[in-house]
């Protein structure tokens, strides 16, 4: 069974994460359908964009804490897993197309990083997004320790990811981190067609534009990139980790 479906809609490539009696939770096989389904609409001469979207009551429930053990068996388990996690985004903010995320209900750790890594977001109302690494002993990826400081300023960068709080997609609006919000009926539809419009620009123009402002002209990205890799593994090797995980997992028999 794939966990990651892509359809095509005209010019533009949908990839849909697809294991909803998990809420898409970020497991190891999802992480290789997704780079793969990811790689493919990249190469593909046909799109002009991309539309990332979950399957079922949410768009992504973040790491899946059933595999942790699994993830964190070994050095090599761990290094595995998290250079997984960072081409993920490698996927989506270092490909030429540009890429706009359709979510909605949760979209938590990981799942809000992909948002993140978005050129453009379409939010469903019913949108939820925070960060439970801090509390699980975790550590953030997908570029977000270079990326939100840029969008939000150091000590609301803080906040958002040492605190873990819950965040509705009006509030992320105002901070700037989503363009549209609409009904979840809605959100799809409306992602699609800025796709289309995106579609229809020159492909030689947004590419260079997506090259500029996400390599070029922010060399520190790539970085960022390499550093939480590092630290996320040194976190999931720490013997604190795994005990709250233990307790968060006890807490939800």
């Amino acid at each position: 069974m794939k966990f990651t479906e892509i359809s095509t809609v005209g010019r533009v490539s949908v990839v849909t994460l697809n294991r909803p009696e998990r809420l898409n939770a970020i497991g190891g096989e999802l992480l290789l359908d997704l780079h793969a389904a990811l790689a493919q609409a990249q190469s593909d001469p046909a799109t002009g964009c991309i539309v990332l979207t979950g399957a079922g009551r949410a768009f992504c429930a973040g790491d899946d804490l059933k595999e942790f053990d699994q993830q964190a068996e070994s050095p090599a388990s761990i290094a595995l897993h998290c250079q997984r996690i960072q081409q993920i985004t490698r996927d989506i903010m270092f490909g030429p197309k540009l890429v706009i995320g359709a979510v909605h209900g949760y979209a938590v750790g990981g799942g809000f990083e992909w948002v993140l890594n978005c050129d453009m977001v379409v939010a469903a109302d019913n949108l939820v997004c925070f960060f439970p690494e801090m509390a699980l002993g975790h550590f953030v990826t997908g570029g977000v320790t270079h990326l939100l400081p840029q969008a939000l300023g150091h000590q609301r960068t803080m906040e958002l990811i040492v605190l873990g709080e819950r965040h509705g997609a009006s509030a992320l609006q105002q901070l700037g981190l989503v363009n549209r919000v609409t009904t979840q009926d809605a959100m799809l539809p409306t992602a699609i067609e800025l796709a289309a419009q995106v579609a229809s620009r020159s492909a030689t123009a947004t590419t260079r534009l997506k090259r500029l402002l996400t390599s070029q002209l922010q060399s520190q990205l790539a970085k960022a990139i390499e550093l939480e890799q590092e630290a996320a593994a040194a976190c999931f090797a720490n013997h604190d980790t795994a005990q709250r995980i233990q307790e968060f997992a006890s807490k939800r028999l």
